[in-house]
């Protein structure tokens, strides 16, 4: 067992039996995939349905006597406080607590059980392995976003000591911050780079105003991986061109983890061991094969918290040829950011609102959705809907972590709204610029 996962396993998530029970789903043959799919779905209903007094309550006395009777769980039902959600035993302290980025514009805070956490970790070191990419000692060149406080900021760089990564922050990547960038990759062998799609895009476009394929200058490295937001293929053709090396798409979600990967002959594997993925019209009605609908979503694993038939906000297609046990996705539409400009030249994605409005997410529920936009050079403004108007001391808070996060000087207005204008996928997307 590596570090990597001697840490996971220190920190009380059961890495090599997650592996294990990995293995054990895979080895099951195609024509039995389907039984061990709705096994799953079932089993994890009924244990909620048991376990759980807030999923029971949400699904009420209505009887069910088949799949398309559960009911689909919105972002928005899920916001209360994360007590009122866990299943009998569970605590925030016996299982794993984060919150999710909010970049469809409606977070909360999530739970899940150590042994499904775990697993989720398996998946990542599975998939990484189809390209030889080993989580403990490939060297990653990570392109994310960080907390500027004191302990959080601490925090991630442990995390990233342990996970063989140097982190290259986000926040700014204008071409002086892309020349830093340059002689960090001229120093160190990087074995892939991972991170958001719009500021590797960024950093690709920088490349090529330069004329540099950046294998000239890191030899070592082999991929780039990209998640969290929507991969174009003109920015997939730029990043093959100006990175040199072959891209990855994984697409995934905190409260869930690994939904798909893209696989050696650049299918898009949706994770069929310990997600079920339905796409689904209007009506809550799956599509047939090949049709877009909504993406919705059910963790066969999660016992902590209920995630089943979980609709997280995107929209896709799944490809006419997926089976139970290799579903594909064909299309993928959702979680695309605009990039922000400010006065003094910096150039951030509007996946840096997150560290933003990350202050105003709190366990409460009171804010429901939120989204920000770009109305000048200087000027941002953050519409709200909530139960209660934000206090001056919470404005402040958001306004403080703007001038940490962006840069000083910046004007910020607060707008509460009744409800917020979604676009024609009903999408909400977080950040729009107005420039």
């Amino acid at each position: 067992m590596n570090l990597f996962e001697l840490t996971l396993r220190f920190n009380g998530f059961p890495i090599a039996e997650a592996k294990k029970r990995l293995k054990k789903i895979q080895n099951i043959p195609e024509k039995a995939y389907e039984k061990y799919i709705c096994d799953a779905r079932r089993e994890i209903v009924d244990f909620h349905l048991s376990e759980n007094p807030f999923y029971k309550s949400f699904v009420g006395e209505k009887a069910m006597s088949n799949w398309a009777e559960v009911p689909i769980m919105q972002k928005k039902d899920l916001q209360k406080p994360l007590a009122q959600r866990l299943s009998y035993g569970f605590t925030p302290k016996n299982g794993y607590v984060n919150k999710t980025s909010g970049s469809s514009g409606n977070p909360f805070i999530f739970a899940k059980d150590k042994a499904c956490h775990a697993l989720s970790w398996a998946e990542f070191i599975d998939r990484y392995s189809w390209f030889n990419i080993d989580l403990s000692t490939s060297l990653q060149a990570r392109f994310y976003g960080i907390p500027l406080d004191t302990i959080g900021y601490q925090k991630e760089r442990l995390k990233d000591r342990l996970g063989n990564r140097y982190r290259f922050s986000i926040f700014d990547i204008s071409d002086e911050k892309n020349e830093q960038f340059l002689k960090t990759f001229r120093r160190k062998k990087f074995d892939y780079i991972n991170g958001y799609t719009s500021s590797i895009v960024l950093f690709a476009k920088f490349l090529k105003k330069k004329n540099i394929v950046l294998t000239d200058i890191c030899p070592s490295l082999k991929y780039c991986i990209v998640t969290s937001e929507m991969l174009y293929a003109d920015d997939k053709e730029l990043l093959k061109t100006t990175l040199g090396i072959p891209v990855i798409n994984e697409y995934g979600a905190s409260e869930l983890g690994l939904i798909a990967f893209t696989n050696s002959e650049d299918e898009f594997i949706v994770n069929s061991e310990a997600l079920y993925v339905e796409i689904l019209d209007k009506n809550n009605t799956p599509v047939p094969n090949g049709q877009s609908g909504r993406i919705c979503i059910t963790s066969l694993y999660n016992k902590a918290h209920p995630l089943i038939r979980y609709d997280i906000g995107d929209t896709g297609v799944l490809a006419k040829n997926s089976t139970f046990k290799k579903p594909i996705i064909e299309q993928l539409t959702g979680r695309t950011n605009d990039i922000a400009k400010l006065p003094s030249g910096k150039t951030v994605p509007g996946l840096t609102f997150y560290y933003v409005t990350k202050s105003v997410i709190e366990d409460n529920g009171n804010v429901k959705e939120f989204l920000i936009e770009q109305i000048a050079l200087d000027t941002f403004k953050i519409i709200y809907v909530s139960e209660r108007e934000l206090t001056s001391e919470e404005m402040q808070l958001i306004e403080k972590a703007s001038f940490t996060y962006l840069e000083h000087g910046l004007s910020i207005e607060f707008e509460r709204a009744s409800m917020l204008d979604r676009s024609n996928r009903g999408k909400l997307k977080q950040f729009i610029s107005k420039l």
